[in-house]
């Protein structure tokens, strides 16, 4: 599970805005951020990079 929907909150953007920046439609992203489908780790990378944030930053642990 990804946490890009919380960071998008936190830094004031929009779904909208994150799809433009990286070239996909705006029902890619909302999947993404609803975890009804992950990105592909190149491009975690990039939306890491977009929001400069470490990617870490975007998972969820998975053991707690």
């Amino acid at each position: 599970m990804n946490k890009i929907k919380d960071i998008l909150e936190s830094q004031g953007r929009t779904q909208t805005w994150l799809a433009k920046q990286i070239d996909k439609s705006y029902v890619v992203v909302t999947n993404y951020c609803n975890n009804n489908k992950q990105p592909s780790i190149p491009l975690l990378y990039k939306i890491a990079e977009i929001l400069d944030v470490d990617v870490c930053e975007l998972l969820e642990k998975s053991k707690k």
